[in-house]
C-alpha cells in the first residue's frame, strides 16, 4: 500500500518534473533497479553500465520529481559518504482540473449550519414572543367594563364570565400556542434546505457546462 496519494493536474509544475525525469530510458532503468531494493550511485552505474555522471544526473532529476528518496546514508572504509537511493512509497494519479470540491462542501456546510442555528433560535425564543403578545391581548380582553352602579348579581355574572373566558384562553394557549412555534421552525428549516438544494443543483449545472 502506498503511504501517500498524490493527485496531479496535467501541466502543473510537479507533473512537468515527473515527465522530464522519466523521459529517458536510463531513468526508467534506474527506477526498475530501485524497485528491487535500495542501491548506491556506484551500484546503479555498475549495474546499468553507464557513466557515474550520467547516472547522477538522472538520480538528481528523480529526486527533484519526488519519485525516489535517500533511504540511508553510510560511510565507506575510506570515510566517503555513500547514499542509498530507494523508490518513494506513493501513488501518483494524473487527473484533469476540476472544481475545488472541498471548498464547495465547506461553503454549503456553513450555509446549512446557519439555517440550523436560526431554526434552533426560532424554536427556542418563539414561544416567549408569542406568549408575550398573547398575554397583552388577553389583558385587553379581560379589562372590566365600567359599570356605574353594579348590583351583586351583576358582579357575580361578570366574574363568572371573566373566569370562563380565562379558562377558555388558557386551554387555547396550551393547545395552539406551543405547537405553532415548532411548525414555524420546521417550515423555516425545510425552506433553508430547499434553497441549499437549489444552489447545489445550480453549481452542478455550471460544473457540467465547463
Amino acid at each position: 500500500m502506498a503511504e501517500n496519494i498524490l493527485v496531479l493536474e496535467p501541466g502543473d509544475e510537479r507533473a512537468q518534473k515527473i515527465a522530464r525525469a522519466m523521459s529517458s530510458q536510463t531513468a526508467n532503468d534506474i527506477l526498475q533497479q530501485l524497485g528491487e531494493g535500495p542501491a548506491s550511485l556506484t551500484d546503479i552505474a555498475e549495474h546499468l553500465g553507464q557513466p557515474m555522471n550520467t547516472v547522477k544526473y538522472h538520480l538528481d532529476n528523480l529526486l527533484e520529481a519526488g519519485l525516489i528518496g535517500i533511504a540511508e546514508t553510510k560511510y565507506s572504509v575510506k570515510g566517503r559518504e555513500v547514499k542509498l537511493y530507494s523508490l518513494t512509497n506513493q501513488l501518483l494519479i494524473v487527473a484533469p482540473r476540476q472544481s475545488p470540491v472541498r471548498s464547495l462542501i465547506l461553503k454549503y456546510a456553513s450555509l446549512f449550519a446557519i439555517v440550523l442555528v436560526a431554526t434552533i433560535g426560532i424554536a427556542a425564543f418563539g414561544p416567549l414572543f408569542s406568549g408575550m403578545f398573547a398575554t397583552t391581548g388577553a389583558a385587553e380582553n379581560f379589562a372590566p367594563l365600567p359599570l356605574s352602579a353594579p348590583t351583586v348579581a351583576d358582579r357575580e355574572v361578570q366574574e363568572a364570565g371573566v373566569m370562563a373566558t380565562k379558562a377558555a384562553y388558557g386551554a387555547a394557549l396550551d393547545t395552539a400556542g406551543p405547537a405553532a412555534t415548532p411548525d414555524i421552525a420546521l417550515a423555516f428549516f425545510l425552506g433553508g434546505l430547499l434553497v441549499i438544494l437549489v444552489l447545489l443543483c445550480y453549481e452542478a449545472w455550471l460544473w457540467k457546462r465547463k
